[in-house]
Order: structure tokens, then C-alpha cells, then sequence
């Protein structure tokens, strides 16, 4: 009998050019079309899901109400008939993400069920594509770009902008430069990885490249200090059609010259002939980063045992992935996930009542979906990789790809919405920034909050110099970065400079000693030196330790492998001496409202200027830094670069903010659930950043915002975490980088299961042993400590 809901179908309509098609994988967990059951794709709004045990397709059935849905199911094609086999790839000349067909590679099957005929498993009714319109409407679904592609064209286009320098250029002619192959840099004699300045045509080898033998010797960085001319172009990276890489020193970024061609032509060469001969910048990044590996092997050479099993899942690299990769193998570490987003029942429970029309645009199903990808053990599978070269190798997990996590986490954000490489802490803090976000968005979710295991406050402490008065602040803080001294101990054999070992516990109490710094006393109407001191206000159930180990070279940040060292069995104590007890008997107060404006160090302050950084952010970096200081500003600049707020008016030292809330933040934070009253002070509180200000209100429930409602005293104020003391910590994870910056390179993850650690990284899950997890643990970036 033939299904009689056919003319339905006949009037849905072919998925738009931007609409996300979920063939590949179910939208709330990992079973894919490669599956014995294929992946239901719904020719209503094209939502993917499985059927099987989890059956995700019917819950979304019986959610949206839709009727049809397109089974696809893809196996390997044989070897012998696949294209590949038959002749050589072509070799590839430059980056381009172009959507592979897979024709070649592997067979579709496919048929058009209804889901009114049977609402358990769907009827088939191939008879549907007999109809010209429903075999359009499947064509057309199979051949649009798929969500999980789209999402990875959309995030490798790198979209270079121009600048002034680039659009005000002014050229010397100067007549043709020598043909390549003829041409080297003026002061050595290297001919490759050569920068054509395109103000006067001089010819400059590029920078050292980490890891990359003879990348140049930065002789065009040398030429731009010398003569101020700005912009320069990679010879050997010029393409037909107008393309090349392009620096602009003054900017210190990769640009777009629009008048590449015209200024080119002064020099003698026409882009129309030109070829492409040298790597870009990016595909060196790129190669780069893949060839990063930490050992797989033991001290006496014997490969690390893969591992296999509930909570042993790997993540496969989806380019550049592995600062979130790292993150997300600690997260889901930690019982307080493990219990919000994980049951045998997990992804279907939400799934019935979740308020977002498709779940791969709710943050609460995507955290579902990694939980039960990485914590239920059904993806833990061997998988020897094609071109293996023996049985006897080690079989790794093929891994999940979170492509529509890091889509959805990294929507809109500047960075994480790229395949660039990123830093894993600033990858910390978003995550736990979206996660708050949507559990305040949905109130019954904010109960149970994940992430306050790591909520803590520090308390900062003012005093005069010359009055004795007094000032208080207490910060929400996740995550306690300390800096790590650099003390150089010689070369090793091959040159590199060495470290001496820092203890860890002496970094952490680095960050609560006491500091002066110049500042405007509103009580004694001058300017005074004063006292700043940070303690624990209270301490987390989750302490993360960022261990900052930076060193300015050339003007930039540079990773420096300093040896920290953990305290013995890996534990820390904090004693009545790390807590803050709040205003004191004795102690009488800084008068409120706005104080005087803080003074900053001249000499620090032309330093900086100097070097191009706007005068707001120079302000702002010798105040984080102890006000005289200026390297030490130089390299806090470096690390808060992208900070939204770091163009933002200071708040003065004691008051609201210089300027009111825009009207668009406050209707922002309205938006959530927030009365206009209280996201203006939210506003005010934290210098206009709003994710700043979601993070006030949630740690200041009792606040309603009216400004003649006192703010309840430092030491009564309520603050997440613990205030008992002495609190012990020990370590659970840790995550390391190898790479010259935190920006490029390598994250991996560490973490103790039971009494044995274990590696992750990327895909590859392995026993650690003893020895690498000794050394490893001396150089990482974050330390991952719960509460005994």
C-alpha cells in the first residue's frame, strides 16, 4: 500500500545556500551515516539524527511535529574502483578548502521515509523519487554543502583587511629587483623567504621561523626599524590572481593590499605571470603545527599502550584544534560535569523539551553530545589508520570531531571561530563565559551550573602610604594566573637556552605579595605611594593555575621553557595566611564614590608610548603591573590584546565607571532575564565589558541594582567557594604545550584515572608513563587542582 501523505511532501521546499545540512552525524550524539543505520535527515528543516537505541529521530519527530525525513547511509567503495588507485593525487600547490566530491570514495544509498505511515521507525516509500519535485528536493539536500563542511570552509577562510600604510602607500622608483632565483637579501646572502619592501624595493630575508632551518635572519624587520617603511610582500607567494602574503610592520599583521598588482608593476613584476614558488605564512602555520607531536614512546622506546573505554574517548584534530581538545578531556574529567551533562539517558532527556528549534544550535545539547561522546565508552573503538605499517603498531581511536561544538562555542567570537591556532587558557574562559551565559539564559539550568566549581574570589586591598586608610574589592575570578621568573642557567647541547627549576608554591605567593605603586588619594588629596595586596577571598572545589612564562623577543611574547615544580604528592596547602578576612577593627576606610585619578610613571609611560600602543592602553597595562615597570606592561599588553574592554574608559580607582552603559549593553543583559537597574551597575561594576558584568551578576544575586541599596561590607559579601581553612588541593590534569607561543604549536592533556595518568592527545589515548608525566609536568601551561 502506497503512502498517502505524498502530496506533504511534495510541498516542502529545497534546503537555501546557507542552510545547514546534518547528513553526516546525529546533532546530539556522535553515530554517524558510516553507521549500520545511517542518519535520518529531515526534509523539513534538515535537522540530522540517529535512529537505533538513542533514536534521536523520533524524539525530534514527535517535537517538531515534521513528517519526512531522507535516510542516508555511506560505505567505502572497494579500493579497486576508487579513482585514487587508478592515478596519482595531483600535487598540491597552495591552501585551498575546496568541498572534496565523494564520488570517488564511497557509494550513498538513500530512501525518503514517513514518519505519519509509521511513527516508530519511519516507512520507506521509495516510490517518492517516481516525483520529479521530491527527487530534486533529495538531490539538492545531497549535494549542498554539508553542515560539518561549511562549518570548516567558513572557519579556514582567513579574511585579510587593509590598512592605512597598505591604502596611503607611498613608492620610490626604483626600476626592476634582479629575477628570482638571482635575488637575495641585501645584508645576507639567503634567497628564499625573502620581503620585497614595497615602499623603495629593498630585498630582506623574513624572520626566524621556530622550527624551521634557515627561515631568515629578520633582516626586513631590521629594514622597517632603519627606514619606517611599512609594508612588505613575500616574494614567491605571488599568485596570477593577485594574491601574495603581505605584512605591515607598523601594524605588526598579515594585510590586504588592494593595489597589489599596480604597486608591484614599479618593481618589474606583472602578477599575471607570476607563480607561486614559497609556502604562505598561514600553510607554514599549518604544516607546522601538524608536524608537533608529543612522544608516543617510553624512556626505553617501547610505544605507550593505547587505552580504550568509558571516558577514554579521543578528539580528533579538526586543524588546529587541540587547545580545545585539551580543554574539553579536563572538563568532562570533573565529576561536577560529568554528573550535570552526562547519564545513559543524557542527549534524549534534554531532547523533548529543549527550547531551541534545532539542537545544534543549544549550547546544553552540544555540551550533552561531548559528554556522552567522550564519557560513554561507545566510541572508544580501535581503528587502525590507512597506510599502517605493520600489525604489530599501536591502534589508535579514529576520535570524535566536534565540528558542531566548536561551531556553535566559537559562533561570532573572533578567534575561536577560526581553525587558527588558540590559546587553551583564553579558550577556558570563553567556554565557562558561553556555559554561565546559557544557564542564566535558562533559568533551571543555573541551579546546577558546572562551572562554579572553579568560581572563587581574590580580594584587593588599598592602603594609603600616608593616611593608613583603606580600600576593598573583592573579583570573581576561574582562573589564578602567576608569573614564572625567568632565571637563565646556561645552554644546553644544542644552544638553547636552560631554566632554572621555579618551585610553583613560590609563584602563588608571588601573586599575593604586597606591591607599591603610585596612586591619587581622595582622602589625602594628593599623590601617594600606596599598598596592593591580593588574597584568597575564598577557595574554589576546582583551582586552575595558569603558569605565565613569557619572555619579550623582538617585540614578541615568546614561550620559555621554565621547569616548575609541583609540590611533593602533587598537593597544595592553603593556610589562614593566603585568606583575606576583610576590613579590619582598626582599619578605617577610603572615602566611597571616585577617587583621584592614578598617576602613572612618566618614563614607563613615553617607554610604551614609543612603541605605538594608544595611551589608554599603556594606562591600563602599568596599572596591572605595578605602574613603573615597562616591560612587564609590554608583555601584559601582549596577553591582553584582544581583551574586549582594552580600549574601554579606566573606572576610577574607587567608583563607578567614567562613562554610562550604552543603551544597546543594558537591553543586552535585559535580554537575559536582568532588570535594566541591575545590568546597568553590572555595567558600571566592571568598565562597560559585558561578559564581565554576567559574571558580576551572577556572583551578586542579592543586588538589585538601585544605587541607594549599600553594597554589603568586603567580608560579608557573598562570594562562591570556601572559606575554611586549611584547604588541600591535589592535582588532577594538567595541559602542555610545546611551540614558540601559546598561539602555535601543541596542546596535550594529562590526566590522573585512579592511580595511573593518562595522555590524551588529540585521537591518541595512551598510558602515560612515569617518567613523561614527570617531565611534562615541569613545563605545563595549566594546572588543574580539585579540593581533597
Amino acid at each position: 500500500m502506497s503512502c498517502t501523505h505524498l502530496d506533504h511532501l511534495t510541498r516542502l521546499q529545497s534546503p537555501r545556500l546557507s542552510q545547514s545540512i546534518h547528513r553526516e552525524e546525529c546533532t546530539q550524539c556522535f553515530d554517524t551515516q558510516d553507521g549500520p543505520n545511517g542518519i535520518e535527515v529531515c526534509l523539513s528543516c534538515f535537522n540530522g539524527a540517529c535512529t537505533g537505541e538513542r533514536h534521536h529521530m523520533r524524539t525530534h519527530i514527535q517535537k517538531s511535529g515534521h513528517r519526512f525525513t531522507l535516510n542516508v547511509k555511506r560505505r567505502p567503495k572497494p579500493s579497486s574502483t576508487r579513482a585514487e588507485d587508478e592515478e596519482p593525487p595531483a600535487k598540491i600547490s597552495k591552501l585551498a578548502i575546496v568541498e572534496e566530491s565523494e564520488q570517488d570514495k564511497y557509494d550513498h544509498s538513500t530512501v525518503v521515509k514517513c514518519w505519519t505511515c509509521d511513527t516508530e521507525n519511519g516507512r520507506e516509500i521509495p516510490e517518492a523519487l517516481n516525483d520529479s519535485k521530491v527527487k530534486s528536493l533529495v538531490n539538492e539536500t545531497m549535494n549542498s554543502l554539508s553542515s560539518a563542511r561549511q562549518s570548516e570552509v567558513k572557519a579556514w577562510e582567513e579574511e585579510f583587511e587593509a590598512c592605512e600604510h597598505t591604502l596611503m602607500l607611498q613608492q620610490t622608483t626604483v626600476g626592476a629587483i634582479p629575477a628570482e632565483g638571482l635575488a637575495h637579501c641585501v645584508s645576507c646572502e639567503l634567497t628564499s623567504n625573502l620581503w620585497l619592501c614595497l615602499t623603495c624595493g629593498s630585498l630582506g630575508c623574513g624572520r626566524a621561523q621556530f622550527g624551521v632551518v634557515g627561515g631568515g635572519n629578520g633582516h626586513g624587520l631590521k629594514h622597517f626599524e632603519e627606514t619606517g617603511h611599512p609594508v612588505s610582500v613575500k616574494l614567491g607567494t605571488i599568485t596570477p590572481e593577485g594574491g601574495a602574503d603581505i605584512y605591515c610592520y607598523q601594524c605588526n599583521d598579515s594585510r590586504l593590499d588592494p593595489a597589489l598588482a599596480e604597486h608591484l608593476s614599479v618593481f618589474g613584476i606583472n602578477v599575471k605571470t607570476a607563480q607561486k614558488t614559497e609556502k604562505s605564512l598561514t600553510e607554514m602555520q599549518i604544516e607546522h603545527n601538524l608536524r608537533y607531536d608529543f612522544s608516543l614512546t617510553s624512556e626505553d622506546g617501547r610505544a605507550l599502550e593505547p587505552v580504550f573505554g568509558a571516558g577514554l574517548t579521543g578528539l580528533s584534530n579538526l586543524g588546529n584544534s587541540c587547545y580545545m581538545a585539551s580543554v574539553l578531556q579536563t572538563l568532562f574529567s570533573l565529576p561536577a560535569f560529568q554528573s550535570r551533562y552526562f547519564s545513559p539517558s543524557s542527549t534524549t532527556e534534554h531532547a523533548a523539551q529543549c527550547p531551541e528549534p534545532l539542537p545544534a544550535d543549544c549550547i546544553e545539547c552540544q555540551m550533552r553530545k561531548v559528554a556522552d561522546g567522550l564519557l560513554s565508552g561507545r566510541y572508544s573503538l580501535p581503528a587502525r589508520p590507512a597506510g599502517t605499517a605493520s600489525v604489530n603498531d599501536p591502534v589508535f581511536q579514529e576520535g570524535l570531531r566536534p565540528t558542531g561544538f566548536k561551531a556553535l562555542v566559537g559562533k561570532g567570537h573572533e578567534e575561536f571561530s577560526t581553525m587558527k591556532q588558540q590559546d587553551s587558557e583564553e579558550f577556558l574562559g570563553h567556554l565557562l563565559t558561553v556555559v554561565r551565559r546559557d544557564a542564566h539564559k535558562y533559568k533551571d539550568r543555573a541551579a546546577v551550573d558546572a562551572t562554579a566549581v572553579f568560581s572563587y574570589g581574590m580580594e584587593q586591598r588599598l592602603q594609603c602610604g600616608v593616611c593608613s586608610r583603606v580600600s576593598y574589592r573583592t573579583d570573581p575570578v576561574d582562573v589564578l594566573s602567576v608569573p614564572v621568573p625567568a632565571m637563565e642557567s646556561g645552554k644546553d647541547g644544542d644552544g638553547k637556552t636552560m631554566y632554572s627549576p621555579v618551585p610553583l608554591v613560590a609563584c602563588i605567593d608571588a601573586v599575593l605579595t604586597p606591591e607599591s605603586l603610585e596612586y591619587g588619594c581622595p582622602s589625602c588629596g594628593t599623590n601617594v605611594h600606596a599598598l596592593k595586596q591580593s588574597k584568597f577571598a575564598s577557595f574554589p572545589d576546582v583551582l586552575v593555575v595558569h603558569a605565565k612564562k613569557f619572555q619579550l623577543v623582538n617585540w614578541v611574547p615568546t614561550k620559555l621553557d621554565i621547569p616548575l615544580i609541583v609540590p611533593d604528592g602533587d598537593q597544595l596547602v592553603f593556610t589562614d595566611q593566603h585568606l583575606a578576612h576583610g576590613l579590619q577593627p582598626n582599619e578605617v576606610e577610603l572615602p566611597s564614590g571616585q577617587s583621584a585619578a592614578p598617576q602613572f610613571d612618566a618614563g614607563a609611560m613615553a617607554q610604551l608610548e614609543g612603541m605605538g600602543f594608544p595611551v589608554i592602553r599603556c594606562q591600563k597595562a602599568l596599572l596591572a603591573t605595578g605602574n613603573s615597570n615597562a616591560e612587564a606592561a609590554m608583555e601584559w599588553l601582549f596577553n591582553h590584546m584582544d581583551d574586549p574592554d582594552i580600549d574601554a574608559p579606566l573606572a576610577p580607582q574607587g567608583g563607578s565607571a567614567a562613562s554610562e552603559p550604552s543603551a544597546d549593553q543594558i537591553a543586552m543583559l535585559a535580554d537575559m532575564g536582568f532588570t535594566s537597574a541591575q545590568a546597568r551597575k553590572a555595567l558600571r561594576e566592571t568598565s562597560g565589558n559585558a561578559e564581565r558584568a554576567v559574571e558580576w551578576l551572577f556572583n551578586h544575586p542579592e543586588d538589585m541594582g538601585t544605587d541607594d541599596t549599600p553594597a554589603p561590607p568586603a567580608e560579608q559579601a557573598s562570594v562562591p567557594g570556601t572559606k575554611d581553612v586549611p584547604v588541600k588541593y591535589t592535582l588532577k590534569a594538567f595541559i602542555s604545550h610545546k611551540g614558540p607561543s601559546v598561539h602555535s604549536g601543541h596542546y596535550v592533556a594529562h590526566i590522573r584515572t585512579g592511580s595511573e595518568w593518562v595522555l590524551f592527545n588529540d585521537e591518541k589515548v595512551v598510558k602515560a608513563d612515569e617518567e613523561s608525566v614527570k617531565d611534562l609536568k615541569k613545563l605545563a601551561y595549566l594546572y588543574i587542582f580539585e579540593k581533597l
